[in-house]
């Protein structure tokens, strides 16, 4: 049998098994799942919770190695993906180098660490980094076109 018909039933019979969880909640009724919850026992709710989880895990371990496998076929795609990887920790290393971090009281009554804070710092000034570089790759491109 080859593994695309593999995935094939095991998807089919994940979704049956997620089907019939489902049907099983919606007959319980909201109300008895809360009270359910009140005295620690989630049920069929977990049980669904584990099934998401292993359908997020099955699907995240096939996509890396279905990825890298097709990078390891071809060594110009895999230099193409290290040089881009490359180029995006370079990117999140320099947000790193400006940010700086300052403990923070939360609305909870908690309070954000330094560390936490400079993280969350670097993750703003990345997104900012990529948007400035992806605009100036569309205006660098619009303005070649414009020149040809």
């Amino acid at each position: 049998m080859n593994t695309q018909k593999t995935f094939t039933y095991i998807a089919l019979a994940l979704g049956i098994v997620g089907l019939i969880l489902q049907v099983i909640i919606l007959n319980q009724g909201d109300d008895v799942i809360k009270l359910n919850a009140l005295s620690g026992d989630y049920g069929v709710v977990s049980t669904m919770v584990t099934l998401a989880l292993l359908v997020l895990a099955i699907t995240v371990i096939l996509t890396l190695v279905f990825s890298f496998g097709n990078l390891a076929s071809d060594g110009k795609k895999l230099k193409k993906a290290l040089i881009s990887i490359g180029a995006f920790a370079a990117v999140v290393l320099i947000a790193f180098l400006f940010s700086s971090g300052s403990e923070t009281p939360l609305k909870d009554g908690n309070k954000l660490s330094a560390a936490g804070s400079r993280w969350i710092e670097t993750g703003l000034r990345t997104f900012y980094f990529l948007v400035f570089i992806a605009v100036g790759a569309m205006l660098y491109t619009g303005i070649a076109r414009l020149k040809k």
